[in-house]
């Protein structure tokens, strides 16, 4: 399995969205439980700031590469390493050697 091994320039937003099952009853109450065994998987907005050519190229590179489908290794800001996938990003060339490329990783789970 391939490992992302750029750092991503501050800031780095973390978001969070829990699987939970729901169940509203008539009378205003209601009952809420996880919803199977990962139920809290996390997804990071990411930019890439001041990325020289070589760097921005072999970043898409990476990303284009594995096209979206395929999951790859990477140790977020803050906590340990899993595996993500990369669905979507954009880049903006501002200048020779003045880059900046933005993204969204998104946790999954596999064997």
């Amino acid at each position: 399995m391939a490992t992302f091994t750029y750092t991503p320039s501050f800031e780095a937003t973390e978001a969070s969205k829990p699987r939970v099952s729901k169940i509203q009853y008539g009378d205003g109450y209601e009952m809420r439980a996880t919803f199977g065994l990962n139920t809290d998987p996390k997804e990071w907005t990411l930019t890439f700031s001041e990325r020289t050519d070589t760097e921005r190229d072999n970043i898409l590179a990476f990303l284009e590469a594995r096209n979206a489908v395929e999951s790859f290794d990477w140790t977020p800001p803050r906590g340990s390493a899993g595996k993500y996938v990369c669905e979507e990003w954009q880049v903006t060339l501002r200048s020779c050697n003045f880059n900046t490329i933005q993204t969204k990783f998104r946790e999954v789970y596999e064997p």
